[in-house]
C-alpha cells in the first residue's frame, strides 16, 4: 500500500485542514511530516470551529491513528494548549495521537532568537510568525537540536546545554526576556507530552506499509514557502514540498502513492515577500472578506489577488500531483469578470517558467472568463455548477493539465463536492 500525500500548492492557507478531515474516513494512519504551530488548519463542522496548529487533522475521525513525524518541530507549550482545548470539546487525543522521538522541540529561548533575530532585520523582515520555527530547524542542521526522544534520556543536560547557547547569542542584541514564565509553561508542556505514547514512527510508518494499511501524509503551510523551491528568502524552514513527507516520514520515494495539491481560486500570502498577483484595490478587499482571509493562528490579514498558474503549474511539476482540490470557489461567486495570471512579464519578455527569482518588476499577463454571480455555497453536486463555473474549471484543468477532483464551496466538511 503506498502512502498519499496532501499538500498545499500556494503560499499556504489553501484550505488542507478542512481536506484532510474529509478524506481521513478512507485511511487507517494520518501523519503530519514537516512545519511546527505556524501552521493553522482550520476545520468546521457540526457547528464548530477548531484550529490545529501541530495535530494531524484526522484527529476527528475516532478510530483512526494519527502521527506527529520526526520533520515536526514542536513547541510543548502550545502542543498542550491544543490539546486541551480540543478534549474540552470532547475529542480524547492520548490513545488517537503518537509523537515521533525524531521530531525536534521549539525550546522557550527559540522563540525569543526568532523575535530578536526578526527584530534586526528592520525594513528587510522575512514576516516570521515569532513562534521559533526557524531557529529550531536550524539548531537540529547544525546538530545542536533537542528532540522528543531526549525527554527519556538525560533530558535536563541537554536542555540547558541548548538555553546556554541561546543565552549567549540572545546577549549579541541586547534583547530584553522574560524567559522564567516562558520556561513554566513549557515544562507544563513537556509533562503533557510525557502522556502520550512516543514512538519510532519510521518503523510504524513502514510496519503499516507492509501491512497494507492506507495513510494520509499531510503537509503545512504550501508549496511556494518551501525553503528550497519556494520564493526564497520569504519561505518557511522546512521542505514543504512532497519530497518532505519522505524525509519528514521515513518513507521511501517509491511508497508514494497518490498527490494531492490544494489550491484556492484565486491566491493570499501572509506577511512579507513577493506575490506577483496581488491586489491593491476593491477586488482584493472584497476578496478578504468573502474569504475571511485572515491567519488561523496568527489572525493576521492577508493579501489577497488572483489566480497565478505560473507558481501553480511549478508546484504541480515538482510535486508530481495526480489530483487536485480547489477551495473557496464560492468566494469567486462575487465577481462579474475572472482574471487568471497565465504568464510573467520580465524585462519586456514573457516567460511561464517561474524564474529564479520574483522579486522586483513581474508584471503578471492575465487571462480573462465570465464570472458567473450565483451562490454556490448551497450547490451539492457537480450537476448545479453554473456554465461559468464549469469552464473555469476545465480551463484550469486544460492549463495545469490535472485533474481537479474535488471542489469546495464553502468552510464545513459537507460543503465538499466530489467530481
Amino acid at each position: 500500500m503506498k502512502v498519499d500525500v496532501l499538500l498545499g500548492l500556494q503560499w499556504g492557507d489553501e484550505g488542507k485542514g478542512k481536506v484532510v478531515d474529509v478524506l481521513t474516513p478512507g485511511y487507517d494512519l494520518v501523519t503530519r511530516f514537516q512545519g511546527g504551530p505556524n501552521a493553522g488548519h482550520t476545520l468546521e463542522f457540526e457547528g464548530q470551529k477548531y484550529v490545529l496548529r501541530s495535530i494531524p487533522s484526522g484527529i476527528f475521525q475516532g478510530d483512526k491513528i494519527n502521527i506527529i513525524g520526526n520533520g515536526v518541530v514542536l513547541d510543548p507549550a502550545l502542543f498542550k494548549a491544543e490539546v486541551e482545548a480540543l478534549e474540552a470539546s470532547g475529542h480524547p487525543l492520548t490513545k488517537r495521537l503518537k509523537i515521533s522521538k525524531k521530531a525536534h522541540l521549539i525550546l522557550p529561548t527559540h522563540r525569543l532568537l526568532d523575535q530578536a533575530y526578526e527584530s534586526a532585520k528592520g525594513e528587510g523582515k522575512i514576516g516570521t510568525t515569532g513562534k521559533g520555527i526557524g531557529p529550531t530547524y536550524t539548531d537540529k542542521v547544525s546538530r545542536n537540536g533537542v528532540r522528543v526522544g531526549d525527554i527519556l534520556h538525560n533530558f535536563e543536560e541537554k536542555y540547558n546545554t541548548a538555553i546556554k547557547r541561546h543565552k549567549e547569542l540572545l546577549a549579541q542584541y541586547n534583547f530584553e526576556y522574560d524567559l522564567a514564565t516562558l520556561e513554566k509553561d513549557w515544562f507544563e508542556g513537556i509533562a503533557c507530552i510525557r502522556k502520550f505514547e512516543l514512538i519510532d514512527s519510521e518503523h510504524v510508518i513502514n510496519d503499516a506499509i507492509k501491512a497494507e494499511k492506507k495513510i494520509l501524509a499531510e503537509g503545512a503551510q504550501g508549496t511556494m514557502l518551501d525553503v528550497d523551491f519556494g520564493s526564497y528568502p520569504f519561505v518557511t524552514s522546512s521542505n514543504t514540498i512532497c519530497a518532505g513527507a519522505c524525509t519528514g516520514l521515513g518513507v521511501a520515494p517509491r511508497n508514494i502513492g497518490e498527490v494531492y495539491g490544494i489550491f484556492k481560486a484565486y491566491c493570499t500570502r501572509v506577511g512579507s515577500g513577493p506575490f506577483p498577483t496581488e491586489l491593491f484595490d476593491e477586488t482584493g478587499d472584497l476578496m478578504r472578506k468573502n474569504g475571511n482571509e485572515f491567519g488561523s493562528v496568527t489572525g493576521r490579514p492577508r493579501r489577497c489577488g488572483w489566480v497565478d498558474l505560473v507558481a501553480l503549474k511549478y508546484a504541480v511539476m515538482i510535486n508530481g500531483v495526480t489530483q487536485l482540490i480547489m477551495m473557496k470557489s464560492d468566494v469567486m461567486d462575487a465577481f462579474e469578470t475572472i482574471r487568471a495570471c497565465v504568464a510573467y512579464k520580465i524585462n519586456d519578455v514573457i516567460t511561464e517558467e517561474f524564474p529564479y527569482s520574483i522579486e522586483g518588476e513581474v508584471e503578471p499577463v492575465y487571462a480573462e472568463l465570465p464570472g458567473w454571480q450565483i451562490d454556490m455555497t448551497k450547490m451539492q453536486s457537480e450537476d448545479e455548477f453554473p456554465e461559468e463555473f464549469k469552464a473555469y474549471l476545465n480551463f484550469l484543468e486544460e492549463e495545469l493539465e490535472v485533474p481537479i477532483k474535488i471542489v469546495s464551496v464553502g468552510p464545513d466538511r459537507a460543503q465538499t463536492i466530489l467530481r
